[in-house]
């Protein structure tokens, strides 16, 4: 009562004011930001969950593509299936859009390639193997992803192409090895509208986090992505 008449305030206690709900607010997130946050984590979350349900539709019982066994994507190429071990089912570029192709050297015979394709314990194989004389095998379908470049993002943006040969031996490629797998890129650019330059043709050992140098030195690419855009000029586009 006394207080009352001396003109004085009394200090205010801690959370009898509005202004200490300002205070409050330096001091840490607000309820409406937290559930704000809340929201837009679940939202991301919902969009991320759409994004792979979508993607992985194909999945479901009836969906999926038909496939034959044995069927080539390369017109001329030679059917020898790779170990399951070494590459994933997919149905791109549904799943997964197709704009790289990648260039590998075996580093080895073509014979050693595919049976070390076939191998369930090598982990790895590529969609093609070509020859020096240009024969072209194919061992995974185009659909599916390869694990061949050691990044996961890439086997899945891509096609991977083996070569027959040491990266250190430029007498290995051939004109006629040159000359098959640049009619093999420039069917596979025609099928997924992929561009024929430097970006979207590359070497193994461009891919980000490789520890390999193949195709190496030695392999000609301003010869080889000349043979590509001429090849690729012959081959109209087809829907995938």
């Amino acid at each position: 009562m006394g207080n009352k008449g001396s003109g004085k305030k009394r200090p205010a206690k801690k959370g009898a004011t509005g202004k200490k709900g300002a205070a409050g607010k330096k001091g840490g997130p607000t309820r409406r930001a937290v559930l704000l946050g809340g929201t837009v984590a679940v939202a991301g979350a919902a969009v991320f969950a759409r994004d792979e349900l979508a993607r992985f539709w194909w999945r479901l019982p009836g969906m999926e593509k038909k496939r034959v066994e044995g069927e080539l994507d390369h017109k001329g190429a030679e059917w020898t299936a790779a170990s399951g071990y070494n590459w994933r089912r997919a149905d791109r570029p549904d799943d997964y859009v197709i704009d790289r192709v990648v260039i590998h050297v075996v580093q080895g015979s073509y014979r050693s390639a595919l049976k070390v394709f076939k191998d369930p314990a090598h982990g790895a194989a590529a969609h093609y193997v070509v020859r020096k004389d240009g024969h072209v095998a194919q061992m995974i379908r185009e659909l599916d992803v390869a694990f061949h470049a050691g990044n996961r993002d890439m086997n899945e943006r891509s096609i991977g192409i083996e070569h027959e040969g040491f990266v250190d031996r430029p007498q290995d490629f051939t004109p006629a090895m040159y000359e098959a797998s640049a009619r093999l890129t420039a069917d596979i650019c025609a099928r997924y509208g992929i561009p024929v330059d430097r970006e979207h043709i590359i070497g193994h050992v461009e891919v980000p986090g490789t520890d390999h140098t193949d195709p190496g030195p030695h392999w000609d690419w301003k010869r080889y992505i000349a043979l590509v855009r001429k090849a690729r000029e012959k081959v109209p586009a087809r829907a995938r």
